[in-house]
This record gives structure tokens, sequence and C-alpha cells, in this order.
């Protein structure tokens, strides 16, 4: 999985307009007249969140070489932390909350992954899901915190500014477009680090840490800061989460949130963030496909992911660009 035989971090030109398109294609999605489009926009608000989460799984797993089983314990406490802020009679303003829930997210990762970073191989993957279990019980048992029903969000954030009401999260067309904007800034940002001197050195940890370290780079320090960041924005995905569904519960936290995302980043392709988001694209779609046709629709879904790891290995993206056989920078 470290292999950098694995990752497709140049995009070709093909890929790239395909994103284009796909990025058009949900701009527009809003104006297409279907029948339901209030369950397509928050279906695909939510494939749209779940891919702010893939990518910042694939910070850690895909960049820095670090496959987490606990990431979801970061999503989780950020939708927590927009239920607790929200007062029960009225909205919480969006401008602060945010970035206090993905504060609190990022300073969880922080004080965990001081000491899970200190580990390494298959020390690091156990040690990421025990903390995340910790915290899952800790929420899970505990009544002042919820408990295993969860908690309400009674409200949506106010994204009023200065007075100016012109968004309005309460609107699913305003929030699907909302969604858009943070996955597009997110993705932009990740891009952008990938290829900035802090990005290849999370590159080279992947490849050969102990080489890195030789060069005089404090591989602890660098993969700490990895941790923290993808922690942070997991969290955005999780106060989104929370935003739009209403409720959270423990199960956010759960074992099985973390390995969802893991498999959207192996589905998609790993090491470039376009492919988190195709994965989290295309393992929702799959997943609702497979439910609607049989109730044994774990089995066939294991069977896509076995399917996808064998014959194609660098994901669906790693697919697209071998057949068309062109490499470009990105």
């Amino acid at each position: 999985m470290s292999s950098p035989k694995a990752q497709l971090e140049k995009l070709p030109r093909s890929i790239q307009l395909v994103l284009l398109l796909g990025a058009a294609a949900l701009a527009a999605f809003p104006f297409v007249p279907i029948e339901g489009t209030d369950f397509y926009l928050q279906m695909l608000s939510q494939m749209m969140i779940l891919a702010i989460f893939a990518m910042s799984l694939d910070l850690l797993q895909g960049v820095t070489g670090l496959v987490s089983l606990g990431h979801a314990a970061y999503f989780g406490l950020a939708g927590y932390a927009l239920a607790f802020l929200t007062p029960a009679d009225l909205p919480i303003s969006l401008w602060w909350s945010l970035p206090v829930a993905a504060l609190a997210a990022g300073l969880a990762a922080l004080i965990i992954g001081f000491f899970v970073v200190r580990t390494h191989g298959i020390y690091f993957i156990m040690v990421t899901m025990a903390f995340a279990q910790m915290v899952f019980f800790l929420f899970f048992d505990n009544k002042a915190l919820g408990g295993s029903d969860g908690i309400y969000v009674n409200f949506r954030p106010d994204a009023s500014l200065f007075g100016w009401t012109g968004i309005d999260l309460d609107n699913k067309t305003t929030f699907y477009y909302f969604t858009l904007l943070v996955l597009v800034l997110v993705y932009g940002f990740l891009r952008r680090l990938l290829f900035s001197p802090f990005g290849r050195v999370l590159a080279g940890i992947r490849v050969n840490e102990h080489r890195m370290r030789a060069v005089g780079y404090g591989t602890f320090g660098y993969k700490l800061a990895a941790f923290t960041l993808a922690g942070a924005l997991a969290g955005v995905a999780g106060f989104l989460w929370a935003a739009q569904t209403g409720y959270v519960n423990p199960e956010l936290m759960g074992f099985h949130m973390s390995a969802h995302a893991i498999m959207m980043v192996i589905l998609g392709g790993m090491g470039n963030f376009a492919g988190a988001i195709v994965g989290a694209f295309a393992f929702e779609y799959v997943m609702h496909f497979f439910k609607d046709l049989t109730k044994h629709w774990q089995l066939l879904m294991g069977s896509f992911i076995v399917l996808v790891v064998v014959f194609a290995p660098r994901g669906l993206l790693g697919m697209v660009e071998k057949f068309t056989g062109k490499r470009s920078g990105s």
C-alpha cells in the first residue's frame, strides 16, 4: 500500500477533463428537472461530505503511508461539537462553530497522534483503532454525552453575516452548493499541499521513512502534523454531516465508518485526493445499488471491492489512466 507504484499523484489530462466534467455536472444538477430532486440533492450532499472525509484520510493513508482504523473518531467528534454548541432554541453561527468544531477534532487528533505516531506498521493500525474505540465507548456509555441514542441538532447553523441573510442553509439547494464549495476548497488546498515542501516530505516518509530521517528530517513532527491536519479536515466533514442530518450518535465514530473511508480511498485511488472523491461517490452509489438489489448486499459489496483491488490496484482513476495511456502533470 505504501509502494510509490501504487500512487497516481500526477493526473493525466484525460482524468483532469473527467474531473472537470464531474464538477460541472454537480454544479448543474439542481437545475435538472427530475422527480425527487430534494432526495437526490440530499444524497449527493452526503456523498460530497463523505468525499471530504475520504480526502482527509487520504492525506494519511495515500500520501504519508499511515493506515488508520480510527479516523472516524474525529468525524464524529466534530458532529458532537456542533450538537453541544447549538442552543435548544436558536441556531448557532456557522462562521465560528465550523472552525471550533474542526479545531476540536484537530486537537483530539493532536493529543491521540502524540502517542499513536510513535508506533509503526501493524501497531499503528491497532493503536488508532484502540483510541477510536475508547472515544466510541466514552460517548456510547455516557448518558450525559447522549449515550447510545445520540443527540439531535435542532437547527442548522446560521450563515448570516453582518445582518446579510443571503445564505440559508435550511434550503436544501443552498446547503448543497455550500457543501460543493467546501469540497472544492478542501481539494484545492490538499492538492497544493501535496506538491509543497511539506507534502513532498510526507511522500518521502511513505516511501522510506528511515532515509528521510537520515537526511535530517524530523519525521515524527511531520507525521504528527499530518495526523492533526487530517483529523481537523475529518472534523469539517463531520460538522457538515451533523448539520445536514440533524442527528449524531456514537456510530459516526465506529470502526465501520473508518473502514468505509479506507475502502473509498482504495476504490478511487490513493495519493491524489481526486481518487478519494471518485471513490466516495462510487462506493456510495454501488452500495445503494446493491442494497436495492438484494438483502445480501454486503456479499456483493465485498466482492466488488476485491475485484477492484485485484484488477485495479491503483483504483478507478488508475484504471482510467492505464487505459488512456497518457501521463501529464496535474
